[in-house]
């Protein structure tokens, strides 16, 4: 099944735990601490596969990856956790759900992305001897493994789009140009979603899209709207069928230029994306009474024209000819793309953590940093506590709630985990 739009859930892999561990040999009874650290837990990519064409694989929806493992004694570290890769088709844009602003469009083969980090593996008890403490009985914890809701959508690509009002003929073109068989029948709407078909023209192989119908008003979600033109801004060409026996009672002319218009108003891009009409039904009474009008209005937009029959095959083979030499030419320049992607940037590990109040009065420390670290303490070990304190120190967390007012008691929360503040060492 056709599926251009997916909601996933990842989480990576927990960092695993440290180790606390004494050398305990004959000989030796007074061994130091040899506790390994943990394992880095495994993160989670998409990659672009081009043997997708569409995101109805990843129905399961949830994705986990593996965490590390724990280190052990002798100062072994634990194994890292493997990365978890997760395939998707090629034209796939990748955002948080939520947000507008796109983290990956993976529009190339093999392209990838990590969309949650492996957390660290924990410090065994070896990290944290001092002058004062030579045998710590503590170690870190392994860091949390990322985890964040994305939303996928799928926009196709493919060399050539066929655009057009409902039943213009797109479906029955591209069953006489290819061995795509999509359904084909004398109403509006018969074709639901997108539709690939291979076409050959001498020794040039194209792919060809036959995309749902638009009707007035698609640029805003009416009808079939975003479902159809999310695919379009991928072609690098177009064919723009329309019904030139006006069957319906419309005007062939003013459906023409409504396609126009939806196009240019939902991206002011498309209405430069490069044209070729075709004056399609040619076979029916009327026709050739409106393919001089039809003519005319390609012409003003400088678009190539032919009239032709899907059903008859009239006229196919020089619009093909045409749209293989245009294609020729468009392919030397990079592929249309109207996704624009932000510089993805987060705070450094050495920034200064902001300070705030929440409602019940408890203070609020934020910082990248700061919060990894918190999270990797185990808050019931008292000598972790004091490591937790002296590293608030070095951060600068302690200079910043000073300065904000903080006092001994006082509820401090970083991340998920509460504090009581003890005030300085």
């Amino acid at each position: 099944m056709f599926s251009d739009e997916a909601r996933l859930w990842v989480k990576a892999g927990d960092g695993g735990d440290g180790s606390v561990h004494f050398r305990r040999e004959k000989y030796v009874p007074r061994g130091g601490p040899d506790g390994g650290d943990g394992g880095r837990g495994g993160s989670v990519y998409l990659v672009a596969d081009t043997s997708l064409n569409t995101l109805w694989s990843l129905r399961r929806r949830h994705y986990k990856a593996t965490a590390g493992g724990r280190g052990s004694k002798q100062r072994q570290h634990g194994a890292a956790g493997p990365d978890l890769i997760i395939e998707v088709p090629v034209g796939t844009l990748v955002r948080p759900v939520g947000s507008k602003d796109a983290i990956a469009d993976l529009a190339e083969p093999a392209q990838r992305v990590m969309v949650a980090r492996g957390g660290r593996g924990g410090l065994g008890n070896t990290h944290f001897t001092t002058s004062t403490n030579q045998a710590p009985r503590f170690a870190q914890r392994g860091e949390p493994g990322e985890e964040r809701e994305l939303y996928l959508e799928l926009k196709l690509l493919a060399d050539v789009g066929l655009v057009g009002k409902p039943n213009a003929g797109k479906s029955t073109l591209l069953s006489v140009i290819s061995a795509a068989r999509p359904k084909v029948a004398a109403y509006a709407f018969t074709t639901l979603e997108p539709l690939l078909g291979i076409v050959t023209v001498d020794e040039t192989s194209i792919v060809v899209a036959d995309l749902p119908g638009l009707i007035e008003g698609a640029h805003r979600g009416v009808g079939l709207g975003h479902e159809f033109l999310r695919h379009v801004e991928r072609t690098r060409l177009l064919i723009h069928v329309v019904d030139a026996s006006g069957w319906s009672g419309s005007d062939p002319v003013a459906d023409f230029r409504e396609i126009n218009d939806e196009l240019a108003a939902y991206n002011p891009a498309l209405a430069q994306r490069p044209q070729i009409v075709a004056a399609n039904k040619l076979d029916l009474p009327m026709a050739t009474e409106h393919v001089p009008r039809l003519a005319a209005a390609a012409a003003d937009l400088g678009a190539p024209f032919f009239a032709i029959s899907g059903a008859t095959r009239q006229g196919l083979r020089p619009m093909l000819q045409t749209v293989a030499a245009c294609l020729h030419e468009l392919w030397q320049a990079p592929a249309p793309t109207t996704v624009v992607l932000p510089e993805v940037t987060g705070p450094g590990l050495d920034d200064v953590s902001d300070v705030s109040r929440d409602p019940d009065d408890a203070w609020r420390v934020a910082g990248r940093s700061v919060e990894r670290t918190v999270a990797m303490t185990d808050l019931e070990n008292d000598e972790a506590l004091q490591w937790l304190q002296r590293r608030f120190d070095q951060l600068g967390v302690t200079a910043a709630l000073n300065k904000a007012g903080v006092q001994q008691g006082d509820t401090v929360r970083v991340g998920s985990a509460e504090l009581e503040w003890a005030g300085p060492v």
